[in-house]
Formats: C-alpha cells, structure tokens, sequence
C-alpha cells in the first residue's frame, strides 16, 4: 500500500471540511494562484505550462459560475463578472497576454478581498 502524501490529505481533509463559505474563498484563492502562474509562465515562455495553468483558473471561475443562486440580483451581476473574466482568460490563452491576466488578477484579487470582507461581518 502506498503512503498518501500527509500535504496533500491535510489539503484534502480541509476541503472536505469547510463551509460552503470557505470553499468559496479557497476557490478565488486557487483562482488567483492558476492565474498568477500562468502569468509566470507566459514570461518564462513556457507556453504548455502556461496554457495547463489559465486553464485550472478558467475551471475554477467557471465552478464559482455555474453554482451561483440565481434568485438573488447579485448572482446576475456576479454571473456578468465571471463570464467577462472567462473572456479574459480565454484571450489571455490565446494570445499569451499577460495583460489581460493582469486586469484578471486584479479583478479576481478584488472578488475575493470583497467575500473575505462579508464573511468576517457576516461572523
């Protein structure tokens, strides 16, 4: 039997374990980092890095679309956000742009500072 990584089980012990409210900031939080390493990786010309990077920050941004409650006026205006960024992403892919990363980055930075806000006021 092989030995599990103890990292990797911590990570996955407190993925399975956080509130829906965590799990959300984790996922701008993996957002941020895909995206800032397919920045890197675009600078370094490492273009299959880069391409395998965007596209995990593309899932993610995805994942925090499609689970979005629809019923709440926020949820339409988060929707816009997401589709603009997945835009940005798929441009940034395409043409190696870390420009647009940058405005992604930004933008993803700002969602995640806002939730990380709510939920300590929310405590």
């Amino acid at each position: 039997m092989a030995m599990r990584n103890p990292y990797n089980q911590y990570k996955e012990n407190n993925i399975k374990t956080a509130s829906t409210e965590n799990l959300t900031l984790m996922l701008y939080d993996g957002a941020l980092k895909f995206a800032g390493q397919g920045k890197l990786f675009i600078q370094e010309k490492n273009i299959p890095m880069a391409n395998e990077a965007i596209i995990r920050a593309q899932d993610i941004i995805h994942e925090l679309n499609i689970t979005l409650d629809m019923q709440y006026e926020i949820s339409h205006n988060l929707r816009s956000l997401y589709t603009y960024i997945l835009e940005r992403l798929i441009d940034a892919n395409i043409n190696k742009d870390v420009e647009s990363l940058d405005e992604v980055i930004d933008l993803i930075r700002e969602l995640r500072n806002t939730w990380k806000e709510a939920m300590e006021l929310a405590k």
